[in-house]
């Protein structure tokens, strides 16, 4: 069908929601499902109820969404694709292409969202300048979090500088802590990775070698140390890391198992969510170096048959970017609202550094999508890269091999 007759459909929806012509019906497919995520997707299914929804859950476990991919997948490929799915990034437009995705622009434009929305983020909302996905929010990826009550018996403060990150890590391990909690799965080897690179690269360098995968950059000695860097962090790990769940691994420092994380503002919504207060349980600080790596939740409404799930579509898409939704679900999630217009007062301090720095990054030019969760790259290139980081994490591997090899998988995936 072509845009301006889903464009028509969709408008028709539209008002049909809000009629009692069709009850608005949604099935929506999302990786929600820890305690301060399962919490935030609760706001929007009871917020759709209220006006007069019926929805179905959809979750499927697994951080970084890569085993709800595989559920989207066959779903789709079966003619029976979900009413709304979780995506993000590069992978909006992917399914776009593939002719899979319904056009929201009729609730985008009644709702005024390219007026609330900053240009950065409406743009991967955008297939072809017509509205394809609604953003819940934005998460900050480079951050590090830690238990209080340890830096403070151990006299140590949160660390601006990698090497300052290495020394506390020695101090905490003579000490018999364990410096950082991990969890052994790739995406969250990308996680730690992107944020060393970041600190290290500058984000110009991180620009060129993650957003334009620039060989010069990718192969660069500031590349080596950032690899470098990794292998120091892999012995700062516990011996069980391998497969843990990030959450868990939130819990470790919650738990004063673990003195640090490196982990999104996700893991802020874990501490939330177990009654813990920033600047008192737990701290939190941007990872060493300059610059700011977001990721954008969002949901895509995929190509559905009957007016009820139209009806959803719409329905859902308002109240997504609605203000009360955006305020209620992001002061649950951890994360920041994607809309300009939404008084803060409520947010914690993270929330506010998190806002503050956003500004500045996009000020300064150093505002950046994040490669490892799925906002810069398309999936072949993110996920060579990712199979390189793990790979070199889990290793021997020497740094100058990770380089080469990070190259070369960049160059087979293009």
């Amino acid at each position: 069908m072509n845009k301006p007759a889903f464009a028509a459909v969709v408008a028709a929806a539209f008002v049909s929601a809000s009629s009692a012509f069709a009850e608005p019906q949604a099935e929506v497919l999302h990786w929600w499902t820890s305690g301060g995520e399962a919490k935030s997707v609760a706001v929007l299914q009871q917020e759709f109820a209220a006006n007069g929804g019926t929805w179905t859950d959809m979750p499927v476990a697994g951080g970084g969404g890569d085993a709800a991919m595989t559920a989207l997948r066959a779903r789709v490929l079966s003619g029976n694709a979900p009413t709304a799915v979780q995506l993000k990034g590069p992978a909006i437009q992917e399914w776009y292409e593939e002719g899979a995705l319904a056009d929201i622009s009729a609730v985008a434009e009644a709702e005024g969202w390219a007026n609330v929305l900053p240009a950065s983020i409406a743009g991967h909302m955008q297939c072809e300048g017509a509205w394809c996905a609604a953003p819940v929010n934005v998460h900050r990826v480079d951050w590090i979090w830690a238990n209080a009550d340890i830096l403070t018996a151990n006299g140590i403060a949160m660390p601006g500088t990698w090497d300052e990150f290495n020394a506390a890590a020695e101090k905490l391990q003579a000490a018999g802590i364990v410096p950082l909690a991990h969890g052994g799965q790739a995406w969250q080897d990308a996680t730690v990775f992107e944020a060393v690179a970041l600190g290290i690269l500058g984000a110009d360098g991180f620009r060129k070698a993650f957003v334009e995968l620039d060989e010069n950059a990718l192969t660069s000695d500031a590349m080596v140390a950032v690899f470098d860097q990794m292998r120091t962090m892999r012995g700062y790990v516990d011996r069980n890391f391998s497969g843990r769940d990030w959450n868990l691994a939130t819990a470790m420092v919650m738990n004063g198992e673990a003195a640090f994380q490196i982990m999104g503002d996700w893991a802020k919504g874990e501490f939330l969510a177990a009654g813990k207060a920033p600047g008192v349980d737990f701290l939190c600080a941007s990872t060493p170096g300059d610059g700011f790596l977001y990721n954008v939740d969002s949901f895509a409404m995929f190509n559905v048959d009957g007016e009820d799930k139209r009806a959803g579509q719409a329905l859902l898409a308002k109240l997504i970017v609605g203000k009360n939704f955006q305020k209620v679900f992001n002061l649950n999630k951890g994360s920041i609202p994607a809309r300009t217009d939404v008084a803060l007062d409520e947010f914690d301090s993270c929330a506010h550094l998190s806002a503050r720095d956003m500004a500045a990054s996009s000020e300064s030019g150093s505002l950046l999508p994040s490669y490892a969760h799925g906002m810069a790259l398309r999936g072949a290139q993110s996920g060579a890269i990712t199979d390189v980081v793990t790979a070199h994490f889990n290793s021997d591997m020497s740094s100058a091999d990770a380089v080469k090899m990070l190259a070369e998988a960049i160059a087979n995936s293009m």
